[in-house]
């Protein structure tokens, strides 16, 4: 089995948010991803509380350390509802997902 130490990388993510906003364009192409980027979020936190490595996450899973840096990707790629029930249990969590009502717009 795949060491389960788990170092994360140190990243602020305000500042680079706060100096990636500078560049043209980014703003559009950041709030376009907002979903996904949610996913991936909640996605690192699981792994995080469970402190596994994405080699462990893919050894659980089954697949590779590659595949589950992809499925950790925003954007690069749209992970299947298998991968993410695969993903969820290979983190101890159960995949929940919501449709959360607009507000009405006038």
């Amino acid at each position: 089995m795949a060491d389960l130490k788990y170092d994360p990388v140190p990243h602020n993510q305000k500042d680079f948010l706060e100096k990636a906003s500078k560049r043209r364009g980014f703003c559009e192409v950041y709030d376009a991803l907002e979903t996904e980027y949610a996913l991936v979020h909640e996605m690192l936190s699981a792994r995080t509380r469970a402190g596994l490595t994405q080699e462990a996450v893919a050894d659980r899973m089954g697949t590779t350390k590659s595949a589950v840096s992809r499925l950790e990707g925003a954007g690069r790629h749209a992970p299947s509802m298998a991968s993410l029930k695969k993903y969820a249990a290979a983190v101890g969590c159960t995949l929940k997902i919501e449709f959360i009502p607009q507000p009405m717009k006038r």
